[in-house]
């Protein structure tokens, strides 16, 4: 006989998307010591991130007498019942993870079954439970990294070749999908698709343009970084002609929080004339293009079928991960941090690079920044 299904309360959903926003420990660790899925922390985390605007833009509201407004509400009633049947027919709806963290099993008045009738989710979902990853997935994905790092142009077909070789025979729709939970892609020339992705595409500004000057371009990248216990993702701000690692910032789930948070640091420390990025969610979301328009920064975005023009945040990627990460082998995600944070002191200020004259990226920053860093 099958178990009864466990159901959380709002405070506890609470303590649990709060811990996962302190960012000190991964997703699988804060699974593990309260007993949850994985899955469920991302829904809560994000959960937690969308309302708490929400509670700032709320007003003041009225204490008066009620006024007999029956014939208004009924009309939006039925106006609220066109609309809700226009969303759920029209609306492009979020994936069934998503989904599934919106329900509230112990919702006062809407029962589980209504609630997934609104949001158009099969109510067997609600109750499957997922297996976490496993230790062997999370060798295989160990080694997929230190293989993309060093070969990012290789796909799924060749990387599951090369476990084959190193040991792990794996198909091809394993390795796809734990290359889309690593946040990784080959790096190839691409056919021009037609824009169909929902956002604002903006055009790749670099083209034939010679960097000559601190401030002239940023640019920015996520990269997937393992741990015993799951996984956390790395986000760095590189300045182009100094190699400066301007701001980073850790996370253990991929919303784009610590992105915007990374930005706002970067942003406190001068002003480029271009920043480019690629076309991830994280960076071609409202907020990030926002507050760059707003401080007077030209958005520049990686052109379909030019699989370089993010080089230089790449070579950093392969420099953290050989130089300090797969050496150091951290074991929580506080020694990551702090290790990450003398490691980029090291780059920026001791690091010497060929392709400066060896010197080091700070001296080159130095030399035409406005406002000098402050210290990692």
């Amino acid at each position: 006989m099958a178990g009864k299904r466990k159901s959380h309360s709002a405070a506890f959903k609470a303590q649990v998307a709060l811990a996962a926003l302190k960012g000190d420990k991964t997703i699988n660790e804060l699974a593990s010591q309260h007993g949850v899925h994985p899955t469920l922390i991302h829904g809560w985390k994000k959960q937690l991130l969308t309302g708490a605007e929400a509670v700032f833009a709320s007003g003041a509201k009225g204490t008066g007498p009620p006024e007999d407004k029956t014939t208004e509400l009924y009309e939006q009633i039925g106006r609220l019942k066109v609309e809700l049947d226009w969303v759920k027919k029209k609306s492009r709806p979020p994936s069934a993870e998503a989904k599934r963290a919106l329900i509230e099993a112990e919702h006062p008045e809407l029962s589980v079954r209504r609630q997934c009738e609104l949001i158009g989710l099969n109510r067997s979902t609600v109750y499957y439970e997922p297996t976490p990853e496993s230790a062997e997935n999370l060798t295989l994905m160990r080694l997929i990294d230190e293989q993309y790092t060093t070969c990012p142009f290789y796909g799924s077909r060749r990387m599951a070749a090369w476990l084959g070789t190193q040991g792990h025979e794996v198909n091809r729709k394993r390795v796809q999908r734990l290359l889309r939970i690593m946040g990784l892609e080959a790096m190839y020339p691409k056919p021009k698709l037609s824009v169909g992705s929902g956002h604002k595409v903006y055009p790749y500004l670099l083209r034939g343009v010679a960097i000559d000057r601190v401030h002239q371009v940023w640019s920015t990248d996520i990269t997937y970084i393992p741990m015993p216990t799951g996984f956390m993702y790395l986000a760095a701000t590189m300045d182009w002609f100094s190699r400066y690692v301007v701001a980073w910032r850790l996370s253990n789930t991929l919303d784009g929080s610590f992105c915007q948070d990374m930005l706002e640091e970067a942003l406190g420390r001068g002003k480029p004339e271009v920043f480019n990025t690629d076309q991830g969610v994280q960076f071609t979301a409202a907020a990030w293009v926002g507050r760059l328009e707003r401080a007077g920064v030209a958005v520049s975005m990686d052109g379909r079928g030019r699989c370089l023009d993010n080089v230089f945040v790449e070579r950093l990627w392969r420099s953290v991960k050989y130089e300090d990460v797969y050496l150091k082998g951290y074991e929580s995600v506080p020694a990551l941090e702090s290790g990450l944070r003398a490691y980029f002191g090291f780059y920026n200020t001791e690091r010497l690079h060929q392709s400066l004259d060896y010197r080091t990226p700070a001296q080159v920053y130095g030399v035409g920044a406005t406002k000098a860093p402050t210290k990692q």
